[in-house]
């Protein structure tokens, strides 16, 4: 099925690795060092947000005194110990990788982490060596769901949009890739269940585990 692709690119966290469960941790540990609890729609609402646009939008929306760059100081702190320790890859990701790699497929990230934790998260799972590129939403205009991410990865590796197949777990990142006019194959993450119907309208397929694609 890969035949028809000339690039293939990863979103990072609730794709590759299994941390959106630590984010949702992280949020609600530092909201409650301020007083204050995680709405219930907090993660919908600032899903697929850069760093950048999810520290404004915590600034405006919990009325914090901090900057938008001591908040992103203080989240990669926080986030750090995770990725060196916890963080670990989704089932399957590292065999389909290797066979990726085997069938000469070039390989992107893109993502709305930041470069310091994704190369924790992809140095500490032993797979930085089958990425040709790396991009963060903080490098382009607008996160996901705009498709810059998406968009600027593909340059990146010098292939057409059309020709890229992307993976995500999101319904923002899924909406990304496709106004970048690129396939989507949605996958499993438990932050996301909820949204499936969604998800599996959007893309050309809606896998549980990286397992179904070997």
């Amino acid at each position: 099925m890969f035949s028809k692709y000339d690039a293939v690119i990863f979103d990072l966290d609730g794709t590759l690795v299994d941390s959106m469960w630590m984010w949702l941790q992280i949020d609600i540990d530092f909201l409650a060092s301020k007083g204050k609890k995680v709405p219930k729609n907090l993660q919908k609402n600032i899903e697929g947000m850069s760093f950048t646009e999810t520290a404004n939008y915590f600034i405006n929306e919990f009325n914090l005194s901090e900057s938008v760059e001591e908040l992103k100081i203080i989240w990669r702190e926080m986030a750090s110990h995770y990725f060196r320790e916890k963080v670990k890859l989704k089932e399957g990701v590292y065999d389909f990788l290797v066979y990726l790699k085997e069938i000469n497929m070039p390989l992107g990230i893109g993502t709305s982490n930041t470069k310091e934790l994704t190369k924790l998260a992809i140095e500490g799972n032993n797979i930085n060596h089958f990425f040709d590129t790396v991009s963060t939403s903080c490098e382009v205009e607008k996160g996901k769901p705009f498709p810059y991410i998406y968009l600027k990865v593909a340059k990146d590796l010098n292939v057409e949009p059309s020709k890229c197949l992307v993976f995500e777990d999101t319904e923002a990142g899924v909406d990304a890739a496709r106004r970048a006019g690129m396939d989507v194959i949605a996958i499993y993450d438990e932050t996301s269940k909820e949204y499936k119907n969604e998800l599996e309208k959007k893309s050309i397929r809606y896998i549980h585990s990286f397992t179904e694609l070997l």
